[in-house]
């Protein structure tokens, strides 16, 4: 086969098989092009301009121009997962998007209170121990391994003690350094302190000469489909040292999860996922190692021996629990999710068992325990799990509603007595993807939209307050509200071409509404919401207000009596209320009703992380759930259609709604 030269801006030429795409001559060169939506050539933000070639796009045929103009046909772009090479070509790659991360960790970081009564000799699997073991002699020439479990055994009971071999080979000289004292450090993944079963032997992590008080850490890692956070803890007190997060650098392999999917199963997509969500994951373990205090560093230094596998802080991180979606789940842990995104839609594992860090990748002790808490199916995975124990549903009286709203929308019904579930789709739209002008949550999006009634002119605020780059997706919400509220658009989601504005004009993509003029925006480009942009936005709140509608008709009740609505995740804790149930993506019930959690998924974690007992609550919790695969049920698509308006179809569903449309209309008319 005839092979190609394919040369990038900045970097060198490489050489390619004819046939190959862009794509994969730009990993073979070391170029990072996004592909949001897993390189299906749907999404359009991996265009490149390929140089010199114009219509012809020298040395690449185009398989799409998808999202690509006439005009930037004729100026050579190309999508590049959609660019077969079969030619020497040079290409040049725009300026990606960048993700501003320490804008993401101040908008997601929380106060967390240390768990009421929590008693580490009690909860804690994680154990430090301060022996003395009697000196061998000519009367007890007990090998040094015997002796040191039976001071293990002694002390705590606990029977089949278990080492590693490189730390067998450094037993017997740390024991005569520390003249018979020593500190240990031992994995118990039940304490025989509690009334929990023993589900696995006992694992010496490490051991240092003399009683020392080392510090034991852990890890609660929350694996988004679009942010990662990493809280460490401090196992024996309970408070959290410090908190991270960032974007998922698996992001430019898929902005969603099917997205990834398709993405892993291409070529070595599924080793390229799995080493971007641990760069990810070990980044953030590096970063909360360094805000920790330099006084506590530097009393972590000097405890550390030259037998310690790690040099730094993260020697003393023994125990990581990871919550995430199903598919983020397989792809950290290596394991082909295509089952999933097809009919029956299974998981190759719900439940993981215990792995140690150095299994995983994680930069932390390599014997130290990695727990991946159980989920309960394809779409309904260790987040929501975690969520439940953190929002209280499971042990709540009252009838109530555990939301996370992302690129999916998974949903709990219930309360002490029994719980349903189900996921469905809502698309990247509410994280500001598959919208002409949408963005992430960073700085320069605009997040709050107000539109005047008489003259539809817009304001809006903007993070950061600089000047906008674009709409993300608590702005798009507000956006889409004020515009139904004040006329510009009907309950279809049409635009009213008959105001007497120039916002709303016709664009590339059809009718459209311009948010920010090119002189106010920080691009120079218009801002503007496309008819498609509302009816993507449209889609997204009525899968998101079916789910909810099916859970409660499956049980017998309906929606109007749930008695609160808990909304975790951290895209949850920045949505209006007020613009969620004006648009139908939220029940019609008092503000009162609402309450915002945060980032429950990391928060459960964190419990699992200290508590066997939470982490035991867990595990009940998605043995409880009763799961609804929505794609099996039609009453689905019935909840669906009927709620693909502004706010549903049935009015009578959001009566404050209709009083402040009411209102809004009185107003314009005086």
């Amino acid at each position: 086969m005839a092979e190609f030269t394919v040369s990038f801006d900045g970097f060198g030429p490489v050489q390619v098989p004819g046939g190959s795409l862009l794509t994969e001559a730009a990993v073979r060169a070391g170029v990072q092009i996004a592909q949001p939506c897993g390189g299906q050539g749907r999404c359009g933000r991996c265009a490149v301009q390929i140089l010199g070639g114009a219509d012809a796009a020298g040395g690449v045929r185009r398989r799409s121009t998808l999202r690509l103009s006439a005009a930037d046909v004729a100026a050579g772009y190309a999508l590049a997962c959609q660019a077969v090479v079969e030619g020497d070509a040079q290409v040049s790659v725009p300026t990606q998007e960048t993700l501003e991360r320490a804008l993401t960790t101040d908008r997601t970081a929380a106060e967390v209170t240390v768990p009421a009564g929590y008693d580490p000799q009690r909860d804690q699997t994680i154990r430090r121990l301060y022996l003395t073991l009697p000196p061998p002699s000519l009367d007890d020439q007990r090998d040094d391994w015997s002796r040191l479990q039976t001071a293990v055994r002694q002390q705590t009971g606990l029977e089949n003690l278990q080492i590693s071999l490189p730390l067998l080979r450094q037993l017997g000289s740390v024991l005569r350094a520390g003249e018979w004292q020593v500190t240990a450090v031992i994995a118990t993944p039940q304490s025989p302190i509690s009334n929990l079963p023993i589900s696995q032997s006992p694992h010496l992590l490490t051991l240092l000469p003399g009683h020392t008080e080392i510090p034991l850490l852990g890890l609660a890692i929350d694996i988004g489909t679009t942010t990662v956070s990493v809280w460490l803890a401090d196992l024996i007190s309970g408070e959290v040292l410090a908190q991270a997060a960032e974007y998922n650098r698996q992001i430019r392999c898929g902005e969603d999860v099917i997205s990834r999917v398709i993405y892993a199963s291409k070529n070595n997509g599924q080793a390229e996922l799995r080493h971007l969500v641990l760069q990810s994951i070990n980044t953030l373990i590096e970063r909360v190692g360094q805000k920790v205090g330099k006084d506590q560093r530097s009393e972590i230094r000097d405890l550390e021996i030259a037998q310690s596998p790690i040099s730094n802080l993260q020697s003393h991180i023994y125990k990581a629990t990871i919550v995430g979606n199903s598919i983020m789940m397989h792809l950290l842990l290596g394991i082909p999710a295509e089952s999933i995104r097809l009919s029956p839609f299974v998981t190759a594992v719900n439940h993981p068992p215990v792995f140690t860090a150095a299994e995983i990748g994680l930069d932390m002790h390599p014997a130290g325990t990695v727990l991946c808490l159980p989920g309960v199916a394809s779409y309904v995975g260790a987040d929501i799990t975690a969520g439940v124990l953190a929002s209280g549903l499971d042990d709540a009286l009252a009838v109530s509603l555990f939301m996370d709203i992302g690129t999916n929308g998974e949903i709990v019904l219930g309360g002490r007595e029994w719980l349903v579930t189900c996921a469905c789709s809502a698309g990247p739209a509410f994280e500001g993807a598959g919208v002409q002008d949408g963005m992430r949550a960073t700085r320069g999006a605009i997040e709050e939209v107000w539109i005047d009634g008489r003259t539809a002119e817009p304001t809006w605020r903007v993070i950061g307050n600089d000047k906008p780059r674009g709409l993300c997706g608590s702005g798009l919400i507000s956006l889409l509200a004020e515009l139904f509220l004040t006329g510009v658009i009907d309950k279809g989601g049409h635009l009213n071409q008959h105001l007497a504005t120039n916002r709303i004009r016709q664009g590339e993509n059809g009718p459209e509404y311009v948010v920010a003029w090119g002189e106010e925006s920080w691009h120079g480009r218009d801002i503007a919401i496309t008819h498609v942009d509302i009816d993507n936005l449209i889609r997204a709140k009525a899968a998101v207000y079916a789910g909810m509608a099916v859970l409660a008709d499956s049980v017998g009740l309906p929606l109007d009596s749930v008695e609160q609505v808990l909304i975790g995740g951290s895209f949850g804790k920045y949505i209006n209320v007020e613009k969620g149930i004006q648009i139908g993506l939220l029940p019609d019930k008092p503000w009162e009703q609402f309450k915002f959690l945060g980032n429950t998924a990391v928060l459960g974690a964190y419990y699992a992380l200290l508590s066997q007992t939470a982490q035991q609550r867990i595990s009940d919790i998605a043995a409880r759930m009763t799961y609804i695969e929505l794609s099996a049920d039609n009453s689905f698509y019935e909840a669906f259609t009927s709620a693909l308006f502004l706010p549903h179809t049935e009015m009578d569903r959001f009566p404050s709604v209709a009083q402040e449309m009411e209102i809004e209309r009185l107003e314009i008319r005086d």
